[in-house]
Parts: structure tokens; C-alpha cells; sequence
């Protein structure tokens, strides 16, 4: 047995060979893209989106989502060669907002952390950063309000859009649950987590903070606290895991949006959202919604938001995500139709749908 895991071992240093060659080469032949393109942007999110879903195509052994992840690295890796990426994002460091970026842009790009989503998108509004990466929706707390409300006046658009599965765990330096005396967290967390809580640690003290990094910090910080946060947050501040995977829903998903000055081509696979007002009368909304039927065009989401304009209470814009791009033939048509019809439209992006 000893003689057949040498040989095996010994075969795989040999692929571990091939595969460093493969590498070199596949960067060598970024670097010339990088040089063909003039100064165009490095991030190409259809190209990224088309590579990631092909691997994902012929899956072996590897299950999908791991051999993406691995992809994700190598196209991040070759991209910092081109051109040195800097996103802002909701932090502080340790952050579900953190995971989200690096998610999607891979570990070599700079990662903002900002004080608040208003922070995020001006760091990427004035160049500070070419990229931001917020919160839009949760599956289970729903839309994020603020996040809407820039994305009305902002010029930057929406180029791509992650989904993360949100893990909350409980983390201490404490041995074991029945040491907890307090629990830090964000309100949505002790929210998502509301069941499992009353069930294990009924009488214990919650404590709502600004994030749950934050609450990772207090809790390693001060004896018998805990903190409800993911795996990114209980390694950057050294905490143990006492319960995983404490949340309610166990699909609970928050949607990330990444905003740039991008117009991602069309890959068949893509998302547009945008924003539309309507007149205060009877069946306006109807109406809006009249040309995307005409057209076949699939509504994946409608969100209503205050208008907060000056001209008066109780107006509202309603948020509007649709699958296909705005290029796409029906999409266009749908687009042109509401342009003529809505007092107010504003494309927000068309972008790839999360892998």
C-alpha cells in the first residue's frame, strides 16, 4: 500500500508540473490580450461569465462549484497582470459584502472596505475605486433600501451581480453554548437567525451592531460573548465555531450588484434591471408593465421605492429586473415601448446572471 501512494503521489507532482506549465502559458497569453487592448478595461464580466460557465459545463470528479471557484483564481490572477483592480464594498474586513467581492473578482484585486453603502458607491463614482460591491436583496429580509435609493442617481451602471449563500454561524472564544452570556450581531442577522436562538439560547442578551464583523471584534474581545457571523469573520478575528449554519431559511441568499462604468456585451444568459415611474392614477402600473408581456420578456423582479422627489407624498418608482439584454431584440422593443409610456425610465444595466 506504502508503494502505491508513493507511485500516485509521484504522478501527482507530475500534473502539478503540467498544470504550472499550462498556467505560465494561459498568463503569458493574458498579458498579450492586455497589450492588444489599448488601455480597455482588464474586468470583462461577459468574458469571465462565458469561461466560468463552459468549466462548469464537464464536471468530473470536481463538483461545478468547486471547479468555478478554481477558475475564478486562475482569471483573477491573470487579470492583475493587466491592470490593478480596486473595489469598495461594504465592510468593515470579514464582512458577507467582503465575501461577495471576492466571490467574483477572486483574492487579487485591492478590496475597499467602506463605512457605509453611501461611502461604497462614491469611492467608485470619483475613481478611488474602479468598482463597487453592494447589497441589494436578501431571500429573506428583502430589498436594501439605501442600495435602490442610490442606484436612482448614480452613473454607474450595474455590470454583473452575485449571489452568496449566507451561512451565519455562532462564534466565541468560549468552549461551549451554555458560557454565552451575550450575542452580537446586524439586526438582519439576529433576524435571520430569530428560530434558532429562541430554541437554544432563549434568555441570552442580543445585542444589535452595525455589522457582523463588528460583532466578531466584541465578541473576541470580551469573555462569554458571542457573535453571529460567517467563516470570513470568525478567521479574521480568531474566534471559534460553536454552531454552524444557525440561520432559519436554509436557502437564506443575499444578491450582491457590482457597479462600474461597464456595458457588459450579451452572453444568453444576462439580467437588465431598471427603474420606472408611473402616473398616480388607476392601472399606470399596468400599463408599464403592458410592453414586457407584448414582448415575451420575463419579469424576474418588481420592488416599489418612494420617489422622495419634491413634488409631493405617496409617489413612487417601482425597480424592475428582466431576463435578457437590452441589445437582445425582444428586450429592446420592450424598452423602447415603456420609454414612450413611463413619465421616468432610467436602464440601470444589462449584466450576466449569477453563475
Amino acid at each position: 500500500m506504502a508503494d502505491e501512494i508513493q507511485r500516485l503521489r509521484g504522478e501527482i507532482d507530475r500534473v502539478d508540473d503540467e498544470l504550472a506549465a499550462l498556467l505560465e502559458r494561459r498568463a503569458a497569453l493574458a498579458q498579450k490580450i492586455g497589450g492588444l487592448k489599448h488601455g480597455a478595461p482588464a474586468y470583462r464580466p461577459e468574458r469571465e461569465a462565458e469561461i466560468l460557465r463552459r468549466v462548469a459545463q464537464n464536471p468530473g470528479v470536481l463538483p461545478a462549484e468547486r471547479l468555478s471557484a478554481v477558475f475564478r483564481e486562475i482569471i483573477s490572477a491573470c487579470r492583475s497582470l493587466e491592470e490593478a483592480i480596486r473595489v469598495s464594498y461594504l465592510g468593515p474586513e470579514g464582512t458577507f459584502s467582503e465575501q461577495a467581492v471576492r466571490k467574483h473578482f477572486g483574492r487579487a484585486v485591492d478590496a475597499l472596505p467602506s463605512a457605509s453603502v453611501d461611502e461604497a458607491f462614491r469611492r467608485a463614482e470619483s475613481g478611488a475605486a474602479q468598482f463597487t460591491v453592494v447589497p441589494a436583496e436578501n431571500s429573506t429580509e428583502g430589498a436594501v433600501g439605501r442600495t435602490l435609493d442610490l442606484l436612482l442617481a448614480t452613473p454607474l451602471r450595474i455590470c454583473g451581480e452575485i449571489e452568496l449563500r449566507v451561512q451565519q454561524n455562532l462564534l466565541s472564544r468560549a468552549d461551549k453554548i451554555s458560557s454565552i452570556k451575550r450575542i452580537y450581531s446586524h439586526a438582519q442577522s439576529l433576524a435571520q437567525c430569530n428560530g434558532w436562538l429562541a430554541q437554544h439560547l432563549p434568555a441570552v442578551e442580543r445585542v444589535p451592531v452595525t455589522s457582523n464583523a463588528e460583532a466578531a471584534r466584541r465578541a473576541a474581545d470580551e469573555a462569554g460573548a458571542a457573535a453571529i457571523a460567517g467563516d470570513a469573520a470568525a478567521e479574521r478575528y480568531q474566534l471559534g465555531v460553536l454552531a454552524r449554519a444557525i440561520e432559519d431559511d436554509p436557502n437564506n441568499t443575499t444578491r450582491f450588484l457590482v457597479l462600474g462604468n461597464l456595458e457588459p456585451a450579451p452572453t444568453g444568459k444576462d439580467r437588465t434591471s431598471l427603474v420606472v415611474s408611473a402616473e398616480n392614477k388607476p392601472g399606470a402600473v399596468h400599463a408599464l408593465l403592458g410592453p414586457l408581456a407584448e414582448q415575451r420578456v420575463s419579469m424576474s423582479r418588481i420592488e416599489s421605492r418612494p420617489s422622495r422627489t419634491k413634488s409631493g407624498m405617496w409617489e413612487y418608482v417601482f425597480f424592475i429586473d428582466v431576463e435578457g439584454h437590452q441589445k437582445d431584440p425582444a428586450v429592446s422593443r420592450a424598452l423602447a415601448a415603456l420609454h414612450d409610456k413611463a413619465p421616468f425610465l432610467k436602464i440601470l444595466g444589462s449584466y450576466p446572471a449569477a453563475q
